[in-house]
């Protein structure tokens, strides 16, 4: 080739991409428009037959670490969990005060005290409460392969071989299932897995106490167990629990049974609402059992089968769990009464139609709060809860304290719910401990001077943008047994002027603070008083908290001295009364005051029960101990609260904890999202809700429209670069080349 020819190529290559260059732009601004006019988004993270359908769509923070009724304990395991399985008893998802109602059953429980012989007697003499379930016909558990059974009645996946276990990563990827009616049996056998002490239960030592039989049983089956284990090669065999009875918990017929429990003791139906009482099929717990199953961690805490109104057919705690309605799911129906006073009327809308409403449930695993509040504003998550970061953009305190959304959630029509929650978080001292703990009215009058000191008004206003109450005693509004308003102020802490609650002054803790015998927080040599504060708090958004409880003390003159541990080690220094002071919290398991007033009883002391207590402070009050096993029995009304009033005012005046704060849910929904309502104690609430499908897609896409111009322009700055290059190469072209002579040397 020529030196001309060369020369020529390199133009007509440097062209011709310059033309390519050209074609690639006008192609990217075609599909711009193209895309511009389309009604899906570009951020969209879900498919449009999803966001067109009665799908929820919701997220987690954290991997449910338990799916197995009888083992878990953890709210965002029940998140799950309740919309699985479904215990004897429910709450009314509508009334306030909390109010128990048959779920499986026809009617509440029955119950007939008997005396120690067995005979039928009134309840002053009561030695036990028989409480007889009957169940409604009918009810079926989701499909499931547990269930399919051979031609002669066998069950066809109990021993799966290799080859039937290749190809199979979830329970989805069976080719069969099948399903069966639930039964009375189903119920006595989750409490014969409660018994056993290798499923870990949390429940079980408080259940001992109460059901009649349940010790001795577990006793055996625990110790036949360990047996069965140890002489079996294949240690997930199952273990069948069938062979074994539990004398207080009688099957009657294929419907009904009967359960035995010790005394009087009416809260027991509370417990018959949460997932420890859940039937569990005898077919699905052998079916789990396999080894080939468990290797593949398909078991009974990562894949749960119940009778509820959803099924969970995708577990992927690292990107995604998914619920389907259950196709079996019986009878059920939206409350058509029981509306609280001051409730929104809209909530009876959907009054007398069947449940469930939205047919499938995504949750979507976001770890942190900015991008799932970014994607709720998108209109992606249908409701959101507002973290600290994002509390100023959407709600508006007034100078009262009263919560409003800001312009900016009202233009888009988001709506929000704030409710006090029924629990408490407490700053718990170490009633055991020399320094801090005693009964003594000096020991009193140091922990009074603290919970002077330390203004968690103040607490509520910096970190939880208001959202809590001071807590004035154990018990938290909606329980009964607390005081509205200035009756149950705590007078330890707060004074009543004008009608108008207010802390006492710092000048009055420095006063206890020097009877105590620590004059402006020092010791007889002079040096100043140190406590010690162990928190599991170790986070970096844990150091303002930490600051703020340093000054509290610091106001006293008190050396605070902050002890960080990870949660586990945490827990085993509250519970081994090695923890002088600590902040910790309960939430209601059922809606009684014996569930919070329990966390003071002496026979509950940590110190007591060999760290197996929930008392973490230690306290024991023997008026308070005696006060409480009057009323943990007694019947709501009069009396009991005039006792119970007694041991709030025992309890402010030791002062074993600083009562701390009542906190507020704030939930925020779109307006496509119906039926919401605050049931803290009901976990089961998603079938009742209800979405509009239509609404959210209309939403989504006028909220998330692509906003091109940038991009457009930037290809139009690029069409105005190359386009005068390729005039110029196009011009000389056509200009006339003269030729170089073959005695000239060519550079």
């Amino acid at each position: 080739m020529t030196p001309i020819q060369v020369l020529f190529r390199r133009k007509q290559v440097f062209l011709c991409d310059l033309s390519a260059k050209l074609k690639l732009a006008l192609s990217l601004v075609f599909l711009l428009a193209l895309t511009a006019c389309s009604e899906s988004q570009w951020n969209q993270p879900y498919s449009d037959s999803q966001v067109q359908s009665e799908t929820l769509f919701s997220s987690f923070s954290a991997p449910p670490k338990h799916l197995d009724p009888v083992v878990s304990y953890s709210s965002n395991e029940w998140a799950i969990l309740s919309q699985v399985y479904e215990p004897p008893l429910q709450y009314h998802y509508l009334k306030r005060p909390y109010t128990l109602e048959p779920l499986t059953l026809t009617q509440m429980p029955q119950v007939q005290y008997l005396d120690a012989q067995g005979q039928s007697v009134d309840e002053a003499r009561a030695s036990f409460s028989e409480y007889t379930l009957t169940l409604k016909p009918n009810i079926l558990f989701q499909p499931h392969p547990a269930f399919v059974k051979n031609p002669d009645g066998s069950l066809k996946f109990a021993n799966l071989s290799s080859d039937q276990l290749k190809g199979i990563k979830q329970i989805a990827d069976f080719a069969e299932m099948d399903y069966r009616a639930l039964t009375a049996d189903d119920y006595v056998y989750a409490i014969k897995r409660m018994g056993l002490r290798q499923n870990h239960s949390p429940v079980l030592d408080s259940m001992t106490k109460y059901i009649v039989g349940l010790e001795a049983y577990s006793k055996t089956v625990t110790a036949d167990f360990k047996t069965f284990a140890e002489t079996n090669s294949a240690k997930n065999d199952y273990f069948d629990l069938r062979n074994y009875q539990i004398s207080g918990v009688q099957v009657i017929d294929n419907l009904t049974f009967k359960i035995k429990i010790k005394g009087v003791y009416p809260q027991f139906q509370y417990w018959l609402s949460m997932n420890f009482f859940a039937p569990i099929a005898w077919e699905v717990d052998q079916f789990y059992k396999q080894a080939g199953l468990v290797e593949k961690n398909l078991t009974l805490d990562t894949s749960p089968v119940g009778t509820g109104a959803y099924m969970l057919v995708e577990n992927n705690p690292n990107k995604q769990m998914r619920l389907l309605a259950n196709p079996n799911y019986h009878p059920q129906f939206y409350p058509t009464d029981g509306l609280a006073e001051g409730a929104d009327p809209a909530l009876l809308n959907d009054a007398g139609k069947q449940l469930p409403f939205i047919k499938e449930v995504i949750y979507s695993l976001e770890k942190e709060s900015v991008p799932l509040w970014n994607k709720f504003l998108q209109g992606y998550y249908d409701a959101s809860g507002v973290s600290s970061d994002s509390f100023d953009q959407a709600v508006l305190v007034s100078t009262g304290g009263d919560m409003n959304l800001t312009t900016e959630m009202q233009e888009k029509g988001i709506q929000f719910l704030n409710v006090v929650q029924p629990s408490i978080m407490y700053f718990g001292f170490n009633m055991a401990d020399e320094v801090v703990g005693g009964y003594t009215e000096q020991k009193q009058k140091l922990r009074q001077a603290l919970s002077i000191a330390i203004n968690y008004e103040e607490y509520i206003s910096i970190f939880l943008n208001g959202r809590g109450i001071p807590a004035q005693g154990p018990i938290p509004p909606g329980i009964f047994g607390y005081q509205e308003g200035l009756a149950g102020v705590n007078a330890m802490v707060f004074n009543v002027t004008n009608n108008r609650m207010e802390r006492k002054p710092l000048a009055i803790a420095k006063k206890l603070l020097a009877e105590a015998g620590y004059p402006d927080g020092r010791l007889p040599d002079g040096s100043p008083l140190t406590l010690y504060f162990d928190t599991p708090a170790t986070g970096p958004d844990s150091k303002a908290m930490l600051n703020w409880y340093r000054k509290q003390f610091a106001k006293l003159g008190i050396d605070l001295v902050i002890r960080a541990t990870d949660y586990n080690r945490f827990q085993d220094k509250v519970r081994g009364a090695k923890a002088q002071m600590f902040v910790w919290g309960w939430n209601a398991d059922y809606p009684d005051p014996e569930n919070f007033l329990f966390l003071l009883y002496g026979g509950n002391a940590a110190i007591n029960t060999n760290g197996a207590g929930i008392n973490s402070s230690n306290y024991d009050n023997p008026k308070f101990n005696k006060l409480f096993e009057q009323i943990k029995t007694m019947e709501s009304g009069e009396e009991r609260q005039q006792l119970i009033n007694q041991m709030v005012q025992i309890a402010q005046r030791d002062a074993p904890w600083i009562w701390g704060f009542h906190p507020k849910s704030l939930a925020l929904f779109h307006s496509w999202y119906h039926n919401v309502w605050a049931n803290p104690l009901a976990n089961n609430t998603v079938k009742y809700r209800r979405i509009d499908p239509v609404e959210r897609a209309q939403q989504q896409a006028q909220w998330n429209q692509p906003v091109i111009w940038p991009l457009l322009l930037m290809l139009f700055i690029v069409i105005g670069s190359i386009y005068p290059l390729m005039q110029a190469y196009r011009a000389r072209q056509k200009a006339v080349i003269k030729p170089i002579s073959s005695n000239q040397e060519v550079n």
